[in-house]
């Protein structure tokens, strides 16, 4: 049986590696707060050679380590691609460090404001002519994290974040103009429509359209009654049109009142609601729709969406799926389509 002095050495051996283990354990771990990581490093000792966990600033994981040579080397770099969940693209950093050595009154080492492309720890080292002793904290202030670019151009930074600040804002926005549409707050026009009417806001349609701009600049009806005939849509389809000048319209609204809405687009100049129906509509043509979808490209001028109609029907061979509407499209079409159109096929099936 072991003696009571030994099982109490072998106790106070296991308690002072532990205690060694966790002393370890909480130098290597850094504090931050806001932009500021701080590393304290109880006692360097004999090695040559200490690095600390990752922490994480901004978008980034990083890690600080500091090497004992003729000078003290205190390197910072981000954590490699390769063992970092997402691949992010290296930081471009403007920082400062500062070196403390607690208990004395020995001045502390402040480096200059560096800006350094971090990719690996080869990236960044600073020497201090120093034999440090004892604690020392060391303190790493990010003034400014920016998204290299590859192609040389300048970085966005990171700080303040405007993306979540201006989603925030716009989601913010949206939720008011939805309620001034839904509960008519403060609306201050009427718009008849051919089976209803809806209730909107002036300054809303002026801003959206020159051509609302314009009836309510000038001593029009419309703006000495307040009320506006757009009796070639539907309650429906004049409502999908307000929800997207209000910026709340659903996908399925705007893809069901499309064509709708691409003849509102068009009658008030409103050039973005027509570029996103000409987008929409070039998306999904098929045999079924697209002579129509080519009368309306026609109608309104809409050169893409043209395009995709003829190389579908003649570069693709669809014409043959088509045959027998084409003659009922040709009888209502307009003589300098059909002139474009024949063109297009001469393109097409000239002779090599």
């Amino acid at each position: 049986m072991q003696s009571a002095k030994a099982v109490q050495k072998k106790s106070t051996t296991h308690t002072h590696t532990h205690t060694q283990s966790r002393r370890r354990m909480t130098d290597a771990k850094v504090e931050t707060i806001s932009r500021l990581a701080q590393w304290r490093i109880d006692n360097f000792g004999a090695s040559t050679y200490k690095r600390s966990d990752p922490f994480k600033i901004g978008i980034w994981n990083w890690h600080l380590s500091i090497e004992k040579n003729r000078y003290l080397y205190i390197r910072l770099f981000p954590e490699p691609s390769r063992l970092s969940k997402e691949q992010l693209p290296p930081p471009f950093a403007r920082f400062m460090l500062r070196v403390t050595t607690t208990g004395t009154n020995r001045r502390p080492h402040i480096s200059p404001v560096y800006e350094r492309l971090l990719r690996t720890s080869d990236d960044f080292v600073w020497p201090i002519d120093s034999a440090l002793q004892g604690r020392f904290i060391i303190d790493v202030e990010f003034l400014d994290l920016k998204i290299y670019s590859p192609n040389g151009g300048e970085g966005k930074s990171i700080w303040p974040d405007d993306i979540i600040l201006q989603a925030l804002a716009t989601q913010s926005t949206l939720r008011c103009l939805s309620r001034m549409l839904d509960e008519s707050i403060h609306a201050d026009v009427t718009i008849n429509t051919a089976d209803g009417s809806v209730k909107a806001h002036r300054a809303i349609l002026s801003a959206s359209s020159p051509v609302f701009h314009s009836m309510f600049l000038h001593d029009l009806r419309e703006k000495e009654s307040s009320m506006i005939d757009i009796e070639d849509m539907s309650t429906e389809s004049c409502t999908a049109l307000l929800s997207y000048l209000y910026g709340t319209i659903k996908q399925e609204d705007f893809w069901k009142h499309r064509l709708a809405l691409l003849g509102a687009a068009n009658k008030y100049d409103i050039a973005d609601l027509k570029n996103a129906c000409e987008e929409s509509l070039l998306e999904d043509i098929n045999s079924g729709n697209v002579l129509e979808r080519l009368q309306e490209a026609w109608l309104y001028q809409l050169n893409k969406l043209k395009k995709g109609c003829l190389t579908y029907l003649f570069d693709f061979g669809k014409i043959y799926d088509v045959r027998d509407e084409i003659n009922n499209f040709f009888r209502q079409a307009d003589r300098d389509l059909m002139l474009e159109m024949f063109q297009q096929v001469l393109t097409v099936w000239k002779p090599a």
